[in-house]
């Protein structure tokens, strides 16, 4: 299936993130909407992209894009928020090329207004060529869940094997501010839905996962809880040598995985004298493509004929 008009195309919308550390600065300052961050913090965030050689995630979501317009038979763009391509440029493009109505997907499924509501207000609400279709959350798609289910699966069961004790599983996800939760942001709610979600499908007990949140900020006011330190630490207490993370948060390798886990995370196990492994993230999996496929497919379905 795909659609026949011609002027509609999918907009998979994304954070953005700088592949030179170089351009670390410039970045931040569109994080922050032009504020200067302190220079201690500005380091911090370049010694993380050094310690991973380079963040990935807009190379892979362009990919992503790629393998969804060969699926789909339809033009399909990739905007970041914070990094080239913009999306006021990609928007620009999709005008100049015809289109008159994006299907917009963000690549972060759990619904946050610190994420997916900003990336909505990327998009130019002045524009008179573009009907925006926008995507509010896709948590529970059913084959988003299999596809984290199906690499957790494979991940851990070749860690057992290596591990031969047991190893419960951190489903992890981004932190926003509690204040949000307290202000009706479905956020918190969401993640919890999808953990459960790819935990049955999985085949997990109830006491074979936590879920734990990542990657809190330093804006004041606490931050949602509880961390994944906090976590491996009540593990720790209750006998556990090993933990398994699965991203469920993230669709891509990026800083928040390559760096806040697979560095941070591990030297926290170690300090603990824990094991740990983490689930492969989705990237080019084909069940991803194919979730983002059958929501474009609802959309186009439920539109209105010319």
């Amino acid at each position: 299936m795909c659609d026949q008009r011609g002027d509609t195309a999918v907009l998979l919308v994304a954070h953005g993130s700088p592949e030179r550390v170089r351009d670390i600065p410039e970045f931040l300052l569109r994080v922050t909407g032009g504020r200067q961050l302190p220079a201690e913090a500005v380091k911090e965030v370049e010694d993380r992209y050094t310690a991973i050689g380079h963040s990935p995630l807009t190379a892979i979501t362009l990919k992503q894009g790629e393998l969804l317009a060969a699926k789909l038979g339809m033009r399909v763009y990739v905007g970041m928020r914070n990094w080239h391509p913009l999306v006021r440029n990609v928007v620009a493009e999709m005008a100049g090329e015809g289109m008159r109505r994006a299907i917009v997907i963000c690549m972060a499924p759990q619904n946050s207004r610190t994420s997916v509501g900003l990336y909505r207000s990327s998009l130019p609400v002045d524009d008179q060529t573009l009907v925006f279709d926008f995507v509010e959350s896709w948590h529970d798609q059913p084959l988003l869940i299999q596809a984290f289910a199906e690499k957790l699966v494979a991940g851990r069961n070749l860690a057992l094997r290596e591990a031969g004790f047991p190893l419960p599983v951190i489903f992890t996800a981004h932190s926003v501010p509690e204040r949000t939760i307290l202000e009706g942001d479905p956020y918190e709610a969401q993640t919890k839905d999808t953990a459960a979600g790819v935990a049955r499908a999985a085949g997990l007990g109830e006491s074979d996962w936590r879920l734990a949140f990542q990657s809190q900020g330093m804006s004041r006011g606490p931050w949602l809880g509880p961390t994944l330190e906090e976590t491996m630490a009540e593990l720790c207490q209750e006998g556990f040598h090993g933990v398994f993370f699965q991203p469920i948060g993230f669709l891509c390798d990026h800083v928040e995985v390559l760096y806040d886990i697979d560095i941070m995370a591990r030297r926290s196990a170690e300090q603990r004298s824990m094991r740990m492994w983490r689930a492969e993230s989705l990237n080019e999996a084909p069940l991803l493509i194919s979730a983002l496929a059958e929501i474009v497919h609802s959309r186009l379905h439920a539109s209105p004929g010319p």
